[in-house]
C-alpha cells in the first residue's frame, strides 16, 4: 500500500524516465542547497522543475529511455538545446 496515491504515478517505472532529485531539511547541507524554486511554494514552477530534472537525469544516464518517452514539443526542443550546448562545449 502506498502512503500517497500519486507516488505510483510519478515513479520512474511508470513514467519511463528517471526520477528528479529529492531534497529535505536543512535548506543547506555541506555544499548542497535546496533550489530556490522548491522553496517558492509555486506548484506549477515546482512541477516544471521536477520534469526538467527528470528529463535531464534520463538524458545523462539513460538516454535510450527518451526514445519511448511521451515528450511535449517544448520538452523535445529543450533536450535538443541541451544536446547542442553539449556539442559546442566538446568543440571548444
Amino acid at each position: 500500500m502506498l502512503g500517497n496515491e500519486t507516488s505510483a504515478v510519478t515513479d520512474s517505472f511508470s513514467t519511463g524516465l528517471l526520477e528528479y532529485p529529492h531534497y529535505t531539511r536543512p535548506v543547506k547541507f555541506r555544499d548542497w542547497e535546496v533550489p530556490e524554486v522548491l522553496l517558492s511554494g509555486h506548484h506549477g514552477n515546482i512541477a516544471e522543475w521536477r520534469r526538467k530534472q527528470s528529463l535531464l537525469r534520463t538524458w545523462k544516464k539513460r538516454p535510450e529511455l527518451l526514445e519511448q518517452a511521451d515528450l511535449t514539443p517544448k520538452e523535445k526542443a529543450w533536450l535538443l538545446s541541451l544536446k547542442s550546448e553539449e556539442e559546442r562545449k566538446g568543440k571548444e
